[in-house]
């Protein structure tokens, strides 16, 4: 029987996978993440903007107020990187940094209207990919998807995502 979406594997028969379908299970997450980031790169392309701007946005977007320290442990790059980005989407007026309130050295980093403009373009796009293909996959999918997905993360990282998956 041919792996697909139309013809699952047996439950059992995936308790030992082989290199082969391993290797068939790794090209598709490359090819997934392709088709995933096309439709925002596509709307990043047109404002001069890459991934990095694509990733600050929406995490600022799921977190208003987040300081520019826990940006940097969420997204995992170096400060001068995230300083770069961040100085554009400020400069461009999508992102405002605001000094802390109990601790004035720290940077509170909100969307504005036109960034929170800008995160419902891209997210819109994403959404619509993501619906489409689990509508197709169904709900026993989607269910497993998101179960490999959690235990694929970084255990360091895992406690970002947790955060944000409660606070929703």
């Amino acid at each position: 029987m041919a792996d697909g979406p139309g013809n699952p594997q047996s439950s059992e028969s995936l308790l030992f996978l082989t290199d082969e379908q391993l290797r068939k299970g790794i090209e598709a997450m490359f090819f997934a993440y392709r088709g995933f980031t096309a439709d925002p790169d596509r709307i990043l392309g047109e404002l001069g903007y890459g991934r990095a701007h694509h990733r600050a946005v929406h995490f600022i977007h799921r977190s208003p107020g987040t300081t520019v320290n826990n940006l940097l442990s969420i997204l995992g790059v170096t400060k001068q990187s995230l300083n770069r980005v961040l100085r554009t989407l400020i400069e461009d007026g999508l992102v405002e940094s605001r000094v802390g309130r109990q601790d004035r050295r720290e940077r509170h980093l909100h969307l504005t209207e036109a960034g929170t403009r800008l995160e419902q373009r891209l997210s819109d796009a994403q959404r619509d990919r993501m619906r489409a293909a689990f509508r197709h996959a169904g709900p026993e999918a989607v269910i497993g998807f998101r179960t490999v997905l959690e235990a694929m993360m970084d255990p360091e990282l895992r406690h970002h995502y947790t955060a944000l998956k409660e606070g929703s």
